[in-house]
């Protein structure tokens, strides 16, 4: 469907319709919600300024971002993999770690995650660990 809708937004008519027919269309037979999107689609070829026509927020960067995401997560759901990033998780684990160690021992502590080099206690960097 993004691609259709660049298409459209480049002015392409014609090749959009040649798309839908040719790539899209005979999807919508097995699965009814892409006739139905499809079609919303489509509609905007009706408008001469797309962007003022009632489905302008196909056009928008908004919908871009989310069909991005859900191209993603069928992505890491085909190839077993989980849809969020571990990476933000394991952040707040660490800040929330540190700071249950920082109240029981003295550690060595990561405080710029940056760099992740590990400081004696009592030395603090600008950019601190991110707190949840």
């Amino acid at each position: 469907q993004q691609q259709l809708i660049e298409l459209i937004r480049q002015g392409k008519s014609e090749e959009a319709l040649e798309f839908a027919q040719d790539e899209l269309a005979p999807h919508g037979e097995e699965h009814p919600e892409l006739l139905r999107e499809l079609e919303r689609t489509m509609a905007l070829l009706a408008f001469e300024v797309t962007g003022e026509s009632p489905l302008a927020e196909l056009l928008d960067f908004e919908h871009r971002q989310k069909t991005a995401n859900e191209l993603n997560a069928a992505l890491l759901a085909a190839h077993s993999q989980p849809r969020e990033p571990k990476l933000p998780a394991l952040l707040q684990l660490l800040a929330w770690t540190q700071d249950q160690l920082d109240e029981k021992v003295s550690y060595p502590r990561i405080n710029n995650i940056v760099s992740a080099v590990l400081e004696e206690e009592g030395k603090d960097t600008s950019a601190s660990t991110p707190r949840p």
